[in-house]
């Protein structure tokens, strides 16, 4: 797929982050786009700018869908054919994603398997979705959004993060797994999975609002304690975020100072991303690492896997890397 022109795109989780970029540069490259996200507000101000940046061909819609509903996905399909009067698609971005679920033993079961509903059943809806329309394309591409975290199940010291990386490991292998099958079943199909490593995004404030919760500053005190309890707060002073013995309101204030700081302080930004995103399609490839960061710690787990949780011998084995290892192509 050398060109974007006249293709018609799906992008899920279109409303912020890579997905709200993915629909921008997109559209800019001539190809129409139907872009979903459980905010529809947000995904609606992405439609609009997009289309006022697009050819006059570009045909640029919204829709409101929580992809970790199965009604709510066939739902955004029918729309979406409706709506760009097609029976087919051309490209699916599996991209829509949330945090949550860091710890299978402390966090509450309904918090646990709504990160993973959204980020491994959301995937796995829009592909059951879709994959008979990009089978109706002919040249279809199904471009999955995994993470560094589907190949190192990790955060760092003290810091798991158990049902994204459950998740994303989930998307990882089913992606790897479609290449055959796709090959064999379906070779006008076929399947990219892209691992960004820290991207500039609001998946912060956007895993909030996900489980129901209003943003920092309104939060009550119950609600902060559920959200980060007393006695976790540990890590968010070990981070430099709080001070120690910090007040309520010293921890809202580094809830809004995480997420600005993940947003604006990023490696690569969402645009970037999207644009490497975008090269890796039309180049074919199959696997698409975003970052450096992602890039170095795919070598150092590959080189020494028994090393991926030994945090002393994996930060040193990353420290030693050569420039040329880690190095952005």
């Amino acid at each position: 797929m050398q060109s974007f022109t006249g293709k018609l795109a799906v992008v899920t989780g279109g409303g912020s982050g890579m997905g709200r970029e993915l629909v921008r540069q997109l559209a800019s490259q001539g190809c129409s786009v139907a872009a979903c996200d459980v905010n529809e507000d947000a995904v609606a101000a992405v439609v609009a700018d997009a289309r006022s940046g697009s050819p006059a061909a570009v045909v640029v819609t919204g829709h409101a869908c929580d992809v970790s509903d199965e009604a709510q996905v066939l739902r955004f399909r029918d729309e979406l054919l409706e709506q760009h009067a097609s029976d087919h698609v051309d490209l699916v971005f599996s991209n829509a994603g949330v945090g949550g679920g860091s710890s299978f033993i402390r966090d509450s079961r309904q918090e646990w398997e709504r990160t993973f509903a959204v980020d491994w059943w959301g995937v796995y809806y829009c592909a059951r979705a879709f994959l008979p329309l990009l089978i109706a394309s002919g040249d279809g591409v199904l471009v999955n959004t995994s993470s560094v975290n589907g190949f190192w199940a990790s955060l760092g010291p003290g810091m798991p993060n158990t049902a994204y990386s459950t998740a994303k490991f989930a998307v990882r292998g089913f992606s790897e797994s479609l290449i055959e099958d796709l090959r064999a079943h379906a070779p006008g199909v076929r399947v990219a999975v892209v691992m960004p490593g820290h991207v500039g995004t609001d998946i912060v404030a956007n895993s909030l609002r996900a489980r129901g919760l209003p943003e920092p500053e309104e939060m009550s005190d119950a609600q902060l304690d559920q959200l980060i309890p007393r006695d976790a707060r540990a890590a968010l002073t070990r981070a430099g975020l709080l001070a120690e013995g910090g007040s309520a309101s010293d921890v809202r204030q580094a809830l809004l100072r995480l997420n600005a700081d993940f947003r604006d302080k990023a490696p690569v930004s969402a645009a970037e991303a999207a644009a490497v995103i975008l090269d890796g399609v039309r180049s074919g490839a199959w696997r698409i690492l975003v970052g450096k960061d992602a890039k170095t710690i795919d070598a150092a787990v590959r080189a020494k896997p028994e090393a991926a949780y030994d945090y002393a011998e994996l930060f040193s084995a990353l420290a030693e890397q050569p420039a040329a290892e880690t190095s952005e192509r």
